[in-house]
């Protein structure tokens, strides 16, 4: 074998072991990437987790600084729970057939997050109402520190005490979520999206969630 063979073996067989380091190195690089990219999305999880534990810790404390009258919380109080039934009444007229297994509001809540069908109704009527899942949050936290105390005005009630709401409740809530849930349902009421007879009204109070004072 002469000499020329001999470096021409010797020349391929460091370039095989190069290019078994470079696929080696590609190989690394690529797990590197994976791992960065993973690395990535848990901390994007991580971020938006702690920010909507921020959120939720704000809107509690929001809601349980509020400065109302008795008053004032009945009225606001009335508004909310007149929109929850609103909701859960137009889940079950699209939903004949899941009456019994929705028999209260808390119970759309629970059920949509596995149930399509239930939860495509639910973001349809959302929808229609005007209403986001955020406003619903901010409705649903204002219920459950205020629902045990408060009382129910019928809007002709509601209406001899303040002539506008809405100017209440933006002078009164700083913290937005809790203004916009508060102000669309205001809105939701005020266009006739839950009008319903005062024995209705009453028997639907009682009907929305096991903790509701009708």
């Amino acid at each position: 074998m002469n000499r020329e063979t001999t470096t021409l073996i010797s020349l391929k067989e460091t370039m095989t072991r190069v290019d078994h380091k470079l696929q080696a190195l590609e190989a690394q690089f690529k797990e590197l990437d994976f791992t960065k990219d993973n690395l990535a999305q848990k901390f994007e999880h991580h971020s938006k987790t702690l920010a909507n534990q921020v959120a939720q810790d704000e809107l509690w404390t929001a809601v349980l600084s509020l400065k109302f009258t008795p008053m004032e919380l009945n009225i606001l109080y009335s508004y909310v729970i007149e929109v929850l039934i609103c909701l859960h009444t137009r889940v079950l007229e699209e939903l004949p057939d899941l009456v019994r297994g929705l028999p209260t509001f808390t119970s759309i809540l629970r059920r949509k997050v596995k149930n399509k069908r239930i939860r495509v109704v639910w973001e349809s009527v959302l929808a229609e109402c005007g209403l986001q899942e955020g406003d619903i949050t901010a409705l649903c936290t204002f219920f459950v520190a205020h629902g045990n105390k408060a009382e129910h005005y019928i809007a002709k009630v509601r209406q001899m005490y303040i002539r506008d709401v809405n100017f209440l409740i933006t002078n009164m809530v700083k913290n937005q979520a809790l203004q916009d849930g508060l102000l669309k349902a205001v809105q939701v009421i005020e266009k006739g999206k839950a009008v319903r007879g005062p024995e209705e009204q009453k028997s639907s109070l009682k009907e929305l969630m096991p903790t509701v004072k009708s």
